[in-house]
């Protein structure tokens, strides 16, 4: 990574452009750093380019404090509003006077039902440093946003669009309430904080695409019970385009499409889709997708994202792509483009990577400036190396995976940690990864296999892992751990594996439904028993006969509902095989996973006279959002591996 002081100048587009160099493993292992400085929420994330140019916004640690910034391009300060604790999950501008910041929370609704992850909006007013919460204003909403459709300017007055479900005037809000009425579009006043009723949510879920006039161009309606999709133009039921049956929920409406009068229908392979006549067409793309770039002011259709090796971005729109292509060369194959201003005079860039614990890059004109770091504690010498392998699972199947090499060690006979993801349907690629550095940090490789059932390889490998929990899900990553121990780069005999969420129930069947293979296991988030799991989630979901239900049933293998064979791959049925000392750690607040399925699993070991240890995190969600539960959470995880499988 470039110096923190460094300001690179560079033409865009011409050869003399500057490739940057990895730098050389360290001849000896660089200092060990305290697990606190991976830990710690990124210093500034968020960050976002107004449409003019002129400003930028971000999240950004200011002292101790995390707040909601806002700067010219010279550095004057010009908003800092403390968010202090609370989890901001995105920043958008409508305008140049406004911006709009998603927040979520855990709540529970009443009527016996179980948490809930709501999500707010907070609308800033730049000119009156005015703030409040959208749909607040009118008591008949449940104060909550059920999806973000974009802001407009109408008459030289910006309005957002929002979900909003609207509360019933005999019955008020209740889980029952919750369960039967849908999101409707409301549009609110973003000086006033008035809201009116746009498009009606009726009995079914409802995606909407608002275009930059503030128009309805489309929508569509799916109903949970049966899978029947249907995409109709503008706001109302009157222009069906097209229609489908699609039982696990796996298509959604993602906006405005490249070419006028289209819109975007995002499954396995994005389309879009003409309204006039339903003619539709595949996204060309060198790879699986990973999501798409909209504008952000005028919220076309200008580009996607990749899952490949390195997260990538191909961009359809000629200037952008221009743009992105000379970047690539000064800064290096890791680069994103992050915000721009309408006119692409300036950019925001993104760069991670080897020696790069990421790196904010405001782009003006043809000159590159080195903006921010997420990390600027973390010396450039400790940020480990990573590379992609490519193995065969037992069956043949070709699975990769991400190996993070410690800094400043040999690459021969090392202590290993595995890390697999969470989802299951997610992958790892070569980007900062702060779980896996802070091992590395330690002198562990870590391993992050991409078995089936991951996306990182189009729709026939995520669809290879239906049916496979706990088995050959299972046994692929031990066959990466097999290949990484055959070609001597790791000790097998000196391995622990690590997890959240779905890696959470890896890890504990590493040690239960297969035996022999590691010293320990830490499940954060973990699922122990799948049959509690499926009807924890029939409770929480609305019943049985839902996209979801159908979902996780064909991802886990089981015909219904209380399916006795999967006791046969649940760890808390199978305590009494735990061949090794197991942690446990969970958010209380856990809306995902709940925490009953690590308290199982800890009563389960302890009948079974099995080692375990179990970390509560108060106030903390599946997604360890908050920094001194996320720094407990490493802090016990490194020092119990530690413990059983020394790297030293």
């Amino acid at each position: 990574m470039l110096g923190k002081t460094v300001v690179l100048k560079f033409v865009l587009g011409v050869a003399a452009s500057l490739a940057l160099a990895c730098p050389a493993m360290a001849a000896t292992p660089p200092p060990v750093l305290d697990t606190s400085a991976y830990a710690r929420l990124p210093a500034v994330e968020l960050v976002q380019l107004a449409p003019s140019g002129e400003m930028l916004a971000s999240i950004s640690v200011v002292g101790d404090q995390r707040s909601l910034l806002v700067k010219d391009l010279a550095g004057k300060v010009l908003l800092a509003v403390p968010v202090g604790e609370l989890k901001v999950r995105g920043v958008d501008w409508a305008g140049d006077d406004h911006l709009l910041v998603t927040i979520s929370g855990t709540a529970n609704i009443g009527g016996g039902a179980y948490d809930h992850e709501f999500f707010h909006v907070l609308v800033v007013n730049l000119l009156t440093k005015n703030v409040f919460e959208a749909l607040s204003k009118k008591p008949a909403i449940f104060p909550a946003v059920f999806g973000y459709y974009g802001a407009a300017a109408e008459a030289g007055r910006w309005y957002g669009y929002f979900g909003g479900l609207t509360l019933s005037k005999t019955r008020g809000f209740d889980a029952t309430l919750y369960q039967e009425n849908y999101p409707e579009l409301y549009r609110v006043d973003l000086d006033s904080g008035a809201s009116n009723r746009v498009a009606s949510g009726r009995d079914a879920s409802h995606e909407w695409v608002v275009n930059d006039q503030g128009v309805v161009v489309a929508h569509t309606e799916y109903k949970d019970k049966n899978g029947d999709w249907v995409l109709f133009a503008g706001g109302t039921q009157s222009s069906p385009v097209a229609s489908s049956r699609e039982p696990l929920g796996e298509i959604s409406l993602a906006g405005l499409g490249a070419s006028p009068d289209t819109v975007v229908v995002d499954k396995s392979t994005p389309e879009e889709w003409s309204l006039a006549d339903g003619t539709h067409h595949a996204l060309s793309a060198d790879g699986p997708f990973r999501g798409l770039i909209f504008d952000p002011v005028h919220r076309r259709l200008v580009g996607v994202t990749l899952r490949n090796d390195r997260q990538t971005q191909q961009f359809f729109d000629p200037m952008l792509k221009a743009r992105l292509a000379a970047l690539r060369k000064g800064l290096g194959d890791s680069t994103a483009l992050v915000s721009w201003s309408s006119d692409l005079r300036r950019l925001i860039a993104f760069t991670e990577g080897d020696g790069d614990a990421g790196t904010y890059w405001l782009i003006d004109g043809k000159a590159a400036k080195a903006l921010a770091y997420p990390y600027p504690e973390l010396p450039d010498v400790n940020v480990a190396t990573t590379r992609m392998i490519a193995y065969r699972a037992a069956d043949g199947l070709e699975i990769h995976g991400v190996l993070t090499l410690p800094p400043g060690r040999e690459a021969k006979a090392l202590p290993l940690v595995v890390l697999p993801h969470g989802g299951p349907e997610g992958h790892d690629s070569l980007s900062f990864d702060w779980w896996a550095q802070a091992f590395a940090g330690r002198g562990y490789a870590v391993f992050q296999p991409n078995f089936r059932g991951s996306n990182d390889q189009g729709l026939s490998f995520r669809d290879a892992g239906f049916g496979q929990w706990g088995r050959k899900m299972q046994t692929d990553i031990s066959d990466g751990v097999a290949e990484l121990a055959r070609q001597g780069v790791v000790d097998p005999k000196r391995a622990c594996i690590v997890g959240g969420s779905y890696g959470g129930y890896a890890a504990l069947a590493g040690v239960t439904v297969q035996q022999g293979l590691y010293r320990c296991a830490v499940a954060v988030a973990g699922v122990s028993d799948l049959n509690y799991m499926l009807s924890w989630q029939t409770d929480q979901r609305g019943g049985a006969r839902t996209a979801s239900m159908r979902y996780w049933r064909k991802f886990m293998g089981a015909g219904s509902d209380g399916d006795p064979t999967l006791k046969a791959i649940s760890p808390a049925q199978l305590a009494d095989r735990a061949d090794a000392p197991i942690l446990l750690v969970h958010g209380a607040d856990d809306t995902v996973v709940p925490i009953d399925q690590s308290r199982e699993m800890e009563r389960a070991l302890k009948r079974a006279g099995k080692p375990v240890d179990f970390l509560l995190l108060p106030g903390e969600d599946h997604w360890l959002s908050r920094e001194a539960t996320r720094k407990a959470m490493l802090s016990a995880t490194v020092a119990f591996v530690e413990k059983h499988n020394p790297a030293d």
